[in-house]
């Protein structure tokens, strides 16, 4: 592929081009450079490489089962000079156990970081303009979300990163509990052999909780279904750290712990 970019619209034939090269970098875990390397697209073509890459996984026998934000920190949104959370899409592929084991060898280069889940106990009406997601939540839980971006060196464009389905990798959900306030709650993660990291809920976007209203809104937007037992990942609470072997463990004050195990199987080095 040429390095230099070719500019003009991203038709469709192009779309599944960028989503297929996307698609073959997770399935083989090898990392490729940046779309915006060689492509000018915008972020309405990235969601619509996005579709098209969960397309694919859908193919393959995977289901919808939530969604998550992503750049739900200001800090985050000002570094990327953008105003708007991101949303992707989870698959029940990606999801783990409490306390499970989780294979590191199914990730190119993955990191860990601590979140709060929702789970929806009825669809989000998204045309009706008065639907209050609150009501639509009947619990929460502690959450580690595994990001394993598909891009060389983590180097990344905000359009990159939709498109990529915002990093999306794996998820491990903790007990769930009746709905109760979440924000300013002390987040800790411990990792095998990693320092201690500490943080707040407050982290996203102030409180959790504004992390449901502004995901109905790109919902709406993007036509991103909201289902009935769907979970959502509202963002992280701290930096992500390097997934690596042993346990990580997540400990959201007053909540709970969620834990994963990482561990390598032999068999899927390649």
């Amino acid at each position: 592929m040429s390095g230099s970019i070719l500019t003009g619209p991203v038709d469709a034939d192009t779309v599944e081009a960028l989503a297929a090269r996307l698609d073959t970098a997770q399935t083989s875990r090898t990392d490729t450079p940046s779309l915006a390397d060689t492509h000018d697209f915008g972020v309405d073509e990235a969601y619509a490489i996005q579709a098209a890459l969960l397309a694919r996984r859908e193919a393959r026998g995977e289901r919808i089962v939530g969604v998550k934000l992503g750049f739900t920190s200001k800090a985050k949104m000002a570094q990327m000079g953008v105003s708007d959370v991101i949303v992707g899409r989870l698959t029940d592929a990606m999801r783990v156990t409490d306390g499970d084991d989780v294979d590191l060898s199914r990730f190119i280069h993955p990191k860990v970081e601590p979140e709060v889940a929702y789970r929806l106990c009825r669809d989000v009406d998204l045309a009706d303009p008065t639907t209050d997601i609150e009501s639509c939540v009947d619990a929460v839980a502690p959450a580690l979300e595994i990001i394993d971006s598909r891009y060389r060196d983590f180097r990344f464009t905000y359009s990159d990163v939709v498109a990529d389905n915002t990093s999306a990798a794996a998820f491990a959900i903790g007990p769930w509990r009746p709905v109760r306030d979440v924000s300013n709650r002390a987040v800790r993660m411990v990792g095998s052999g990693a320092a201690e990291v500490v943080g707040s809920t407050a982290a996203v976007l102030g409180d959790p909780v504004r992390a449901l209203h502004a995901l109905v809104d790109m919902c709406r937007r993007r036509g991103i279904p909201l289902r009935a037992g769907q979970v959502v990942l509202a963002g992280a609470a701290t930096a992500a750290v390097p997934l690596t072997g042993g346990v990580t463990c997540c400990d959201v004050a007053g909540l709970g712990t969620v834990s994963v195990r990482g561990v390598r199987d032999v068999r899927g080095v390649r």
